[in-house]
């Protein structure tokens, strides 16, 4: 009895894909794996399965000597050429029409199937939890309308070596992370976390408004900071909020702006607001999203922050030297 692989994909209306894989050996299922691809929903199935196996079977040490696959995709015959040369031997490729093999890859199917019933029922309560917890943040803000859109920005540095500041991006509940911006602080000199935090303001909203009267001069679109959120977040308290309300309202712009306060032990206590403290109850879910929020943050700026020390790191006087370069300082140090 050979060694096989079966594989079998299904698609909902999310649209998202679901890729089930059975490991059979020596005639017994010995495992299984299931694959939630997301962002393919302009690809034909035959065409995610394709892409599929490519993927897998590159980075997997065993190939089996034949494959079940539920239907036939374009360049089959060179795929199982390629997976040929790296078993070693021949590999089969087939499509099961009838009997028990038919009834297997079925059963593949139908596990792919139920595993995105079961996502998807997941994604749904992650989904409702996500909006009511925006809908309590606006009602908690008395925001006039949901926030669709939320930044937070942070700082991070050690006694003002390296100063940086972070931009994450959150739209509907969810990251963005296409659209998260980091910034090398350039004109404060030392650890003053209120100057930094409202020179990365004023960068990012002075930017965004040249993008915009660009968009509307030359009625192109630019994506970079044109879009404004609905809502700020600082992490920190009332002194750090303040700066960031005053420089948007010398820019003219009416964004609220609300700061994410931490205990002594750094973890998330409330949120400031107009000058007041708000404590959420540390059960709500509320709690857990703006939490969230500002553990990203924090992660975005330390990582950027750790990645410019390493650099430095790396530098010696002898880099201002003229005529001294990467091979000889090496051979000096």
């Amino acid at each position: 009895i050979r060694d096989r692989d079966v594989t079998g994909v299904q698609t909902c209306a999310l649209p998202i894909f679901c890729v089930q894989v059975f490991f059979i050996r020596s005639g017994k299922v010995v495992g299984r794996e299931h694959f939630i691809l997301y962002d393919v929903e302009h690809l034909e199935r035959s065409e995610v399965l394709s892409s599929f196996i490519k993927q897998f079977y590159l980075g997997t040490a065993y190939v089996p000597k034949e494959m079940f696959v539920e239907e036939e995709f374009e360049d089959m015959e060179v795929v199982s050429k390629w997976l040929s040369e790296k078993r070693g031997s021949k590999v089969i490729t087939r499509i099961p029409k009838r009997g028990e093999k038919s009834k297997l890859m079925e059963m593949v199917r139908t596990n792919a199937l139920n595993t995105l019933n079961q996502y998807g029922e997941a994604n749904k309560r992650k989904s409702k939890e996500r909006e009511e917890s925006l809908e309590e943040l606006a009602e908690l803000l008395d925001l006039e309308h949901i926030p669709y859109r939320i930044e937070a920005f942070d700082i991070s540095n050690i006694q003002g070596v390296e100063p940086v500041g972070s931009m994450v991006v959150f739209e509907n509940g969810q990251q963005k992370k296409s659209e998260y911006r980091r910034f090398k602080i350039r004109t404060v000199q030392g650890p003053n976390d209120y100057a930094s935090m409202k020179e990365i303001i004023q960068r990012r909203f002075k930017r965004g408004l040249e993008e915009k009267k660009l968009m509307k001069e030359n009625a192109i679109e630019v994506k970079g900071f044109s879009s404004f959120p609905d809502l700020i977040m600082i992490d920190g308290g009332k002194g750090q909020v303040n700066i960031a309300e005053k420089v948007m309202f010398e820019l003219g712009l009416d964004v609220p702006v609300c700061g994410l306060v931490k205990d002594d032990y750094h973890n998330t206590r409330g949120i400031i607001y107009d000058n007041n403290e708000i404590e959420l109850p540390k059960d709500s879910s509320t709690f857990r999203f703006i939490t969230r929020i500002q553990d990203e943050a924090h992660r975005f700026a330390i990582s950027y922050h750790r990645s410019l020390r390493s650099k430095k790191m790396f530098k010696s006087d002898l880099d201002n030297i003229k005529g001294i370069g990467e091979v000889r300082k090496k051979a000096l140090l």
